[in-house]
């Protein structure tokens, strides 16, 4: 298994108690409410906790992309891994992910992701999502057109990459008169594709279709849900004919260590509770706003949903799986039962969530680092061990 520190930027300095008003922390929280002075020392702090990662041994860093949200500060997931790219040296650099449908121009992030392949020789992971339905509200696109315009960003991006230009390129949602990537990826045909998701059947579907075999990364969910995700993905390969590999399986996952159960419940119950009841939380319509997924994904996501109803305490994210909390070994166990379960491929550590501080953040990286990692490693037969020793 490989080991993702993977960072979700919040705007920790969130006041919660005058926004608790407002029904989410997507697009209706004013941003008045953002302190450009707190905000900045917020960003340097998360890019010095990723370039820290790397000194622990991660075989990954990973940001992601969302807009008009204190839940993460990256509307443009490429600032954060261009900063990152000559700051880092042997850690994979994973955009998770950019949200194709929402642009008008994908030639643009097909140019920035080939840059950063190139400047990195070859470290990049892109990740490819629809965005989820918060960030139609924030752009004003239509949603019902969020699948085509995926597939066809997609596919232009693809053929950007890897064939050689120029060439036309029309279709429904994109035109142009010339295709002629300068530069071209360092990683050929294109660096390796992660597709993160909520559970979309269509997603999962598309994903594990031989003619692309991307990596499916599971996001934020209770156990159960991912379980049955990841075997409608090894399903869905296994109908196409072939055997998905764990390395095609991903799952992202908040994760705290402390020396022992009783203080790393105490420390991390506030900010995780904060993390999943104040930033994450929106209104179903936000969620899944109409047109946005099919009737088959929708019945399956409200499924998923239906097992948390309203806020949740730390006890009972980590009743369901959500959330692994507790001493190192402790959280090994957790882990490695998950593991054995579901033989997940990839892990993408959530060390930072909600309002978890800077002091509890790094100490929560060195000890998992440190304490955890290296017997998962073992258990799971990675044969790239690196130095948890910085």
């Amino acid at each position: 298994m490989k080991f993702t520190l993977f960072h979700l930027m919040p705007y920790a300095d969130l006041d919660l108690e005058r926004t608790a008003a407002y029904p989410t922390a997507w697009v209706v929280t004013p941003n008045s409410f953002y302190d450009p002075k707190a905000g900045a020392k917020l960003y340097n702090r998360y890019l010095d906790e990723l370039e820290l990662g790397e000194q622990l041994g991660f075989d990954g860093i990973a940001v992601n992309e969302h807009h008009q949200t204190a839940y993460g500060m990256m509307p443009s997931p490429i600032v954060m891994a261009a900063a990152l790219a000559r700051r880092t040296k042997t850690a994979k650099i994973a955009i998770l992910g950019s949200a194709i449908p929402l642009r008008d121009h994908p030639l643009t992030l097909a140019e920035e992701h080939a840059m950063i392949d190139n400047i990195t020789e070859g470290r990049l992971i892109t990740g490819f999502v629809r965005g989820i339905g918060a960030e139609y509200h924030a752009w004003g696109t239509n949603p019902v057109f969020s699948h085509e315009r995926f597939h066809e960003a997609h596919d232009l991006i693809i053929d950007a990459w890897t064939k050689p230009g120029p060439f036309r390129w029309s279709r429904k949602h994109y035109h142009f008169e010339y295709v002629n990537l300068w530069p071209r990826p360092f990683q050929q045909p294109h660096p390796p594709i992660w597709v993160p998701s909520q559970g979309s059947s269509e997603t999962i579907e598309w994903a594990a279709h031989p003619d692309r075999k991307y990596t499916y990364l599971q996001t934020f969910s209770p156990l159960k849900s991912v379980r049955r995700y990841l075997e409608q993905y090894r399903e869905t390969a296994a109908r196409h004919g072939y055997t998905a590999s764990d390395d095609k399986i991903g799952w992202a996952v908040p994760i705290y260590v402390a020396e022992t159960d009783e203080i790393a419940r105490r420390e991390a119950k506030l900010h995780f509770e904060n993390f999943r009841n104040r930033f994450l939380k929106m209104p179903i319509e936000m969620l899944l706003p109409p047109g946005y997924s099919s009737i088959e994904s929708m019945r399956g996501i409200a499924k998923a949903k239906a097992q948390i109803t309203g806020d949740i305490t730390l006890e009972i994210a980590v009743e369901m799986g959500m959330f692994f909390c507790g001493s190192a070994p402790t959280v090994r166990e957790q882990i490695a039962a998950a593991w054995r379960d579901m033989r997940v491929g990839h892990l993408l550590a959530m060390l930072q969530f909600g309002t978890l501080p800077a002091d509890l953040t790094e100490r929560n990286m060195r000890l998992f680092a440190s304490e955890v990692m290296p017997a998962l490693r073992a258990l799971t037969g990675d044969s790239n061990p690196r130095s948890a020793a910085a």
